[in-house]
């Protein structure tokens, strides 16, 4: 059995679901946008440029299997700083990110044409092509639906966009045009099998009306703990609570909550953001980065190495599919903050771990915030109980637990009697 896979950026879950394929013998191809090797690359691009490229660069068990079609991705990653930047535009630019999948979301299926595949697995936006041309060929269409289902997201979305307008330009998911959203349902029509990381990903896909196929639930994995990353007990000393948030800049991850929530205990909390800017500027969100510490971009480990030099990691999102950086930051040792939108409530006991706290509800992400900012001891016990769950969801697990799942779905089914 063997499956062609596709994705055109490589995120870590895309990373180890392949590895996950690779190890159980299923996978054919994977096809990509960016195969970063570096060499000679890395002495002649900036370092910027660089650093950046060098996040998309896999595993060296993957190369024999990887096919990679950069151009349009290398103009979308780099059209604003030439000043193209309108090339890439939501949605409809040459360069935009749904250009660059449906693209590839076209090579993917005319490879179908004149291959032998048993089956293909694809990510949402970038599966439609695929997955018609595999349902010709009789090849089995498996979907992975990394963030909640888009009506759901709508339904919340258009409504925080009301209350916090000024905000509004950052929700770029309620200006996907019909075309696109009836795209997403086709996907899910088409499909034999999904794979979601969160059990509130699972709750939002009551409202698909498309949706046929079984659903599989498959959390995520978190990275090992360095070696040299300080004990709680070392790390807490006098002063503010030392709260984090790691994340794209916009309305959709609850950010006003979260700073009105810091503002309510003035010098009682010192606040990190660590985040790029969304392409449409928002004036109140420049504002609120002036306030806190906001560092835009920096590499993976370095983010991490941030997340274990703060007490707290807060993830108020209003809709999520998981929010990896949950377990990456419980793998530091951090207590999580966030709400029941998230991967949260798979992945904690609310008051062992962390805390759930409701969407929009600034005033409970205080009182949480408050309560670990008076005990130390608090946030030295929730944080040791964090990194111990956190290491009982590993990538290798979720490799195994999904290709287990892929096998599954691919057998041909049973005779009926």
């Amino acid at each position: 059995m063997k499956l062609l896979f596709s994705h055109p950026t490589g995120n870590a879950n895309v990373r180890h679901a392949a590895l996950g394929l690779e190890r159980a013998a299923l996978l054919g191809e994977f096809w990509t946008c960016i195969n970063y090797r570096g060499g000679m690359w890395d002495r002649v691009l900036p370092g910027g440029a660089a650093s950046q490229l060098r996040r998309r660069a896999f595993p060296s068990q993957l190369q024999d299997r990887l096919h990679a079609y950069p151009w349009r991705e290398f103009g979308r990653l780099f059209a604003h700083r030439v000043g193209l930047g309108r090339l890439a535009r939501h949605e409809h630019g040459v360069l935009s990110v749904d250009a660059v999948y449906r693209s590839l979301d076209r090579r993917v299926a005319r490879r179908l044409r004149r291959s032998d595949f048993d089956g293909v697995y694809a990510y949402e936006d970038g599966a439609a092509f695929t997955f018609a041309e595999a349902r010709q060929r009789g090849m089995k269409a498996l979907y992975d639906l990394p963030i909640g289902y888009w009506r759901a997201a709508r339904d919340i979305l258009v409504e925080e966009a009301q209350r916090e307008p000024a905000w509004a330009s950052t929700l770029i998911g309620n200006e996907d045009s019909p075309e696109k959203t009836a795209r997403k349902d086709e996907e899910l029509a088409l499909a034999d099998a999904v794979f979601v990381a969160s059990s509130f990903t699972l709750k939002t896909l009551a409202s698909a009306p498309s949706l046929r196929a079984p659903v599989h639930v498959i959390p995520y994995g978190a990275p090992p703990r360095p070696a040299d990353a300080p004990k709680r007990d070392a790390r807490r000393r006098d002063g503010p609570l030392r709260a984090i948030f790691v994340g794209s800049l916009g309305q959709r991850k609850g950010l006003t909550y979260l700073f009105e929530a810091c503002r309510k205990l003035g010098r009682g909390v010192e606040l990190t953001v660590i985040g790029t800017l969304p392409l449409e500027p928002c004036p109140a969100l420049e504002a609120e980065l002036k306030r806190v510490r906001w560092i835009p971009s920096c590499p993976h480990a370095q983010v991490l190495a941030e997340m274990a030099a703060h007490d707290v990691f807060v993830f108020p999102s209003l809709f999520e599919g998981f929010g990896l950086v949950l377990l990456e930051a419980m793998a530091m040792g951090l207590p999580i903050v966030t709400t029941p939108n998230t991967a949260g409530p798979d992945l904690i006991t609310d008051g062992k771990e962390g805390f759930i706290v409701p969407i929009r509800s600034s005033e409970t992400l205080a009182q949480k915030l408050d309560t670990l900012a008076a005990d130390p001891a608090l946030v030295c016990g929730m944080g040791e109980a964090a990194m111990v769950q956190a290491a009982t969801f590993t990538w290798e697990g979720y490799g195994s637990r999904l290709a287990a799942c892929v096998s599954q779905a691919c057998q041909p089914p049973l005779p009926t009697s």
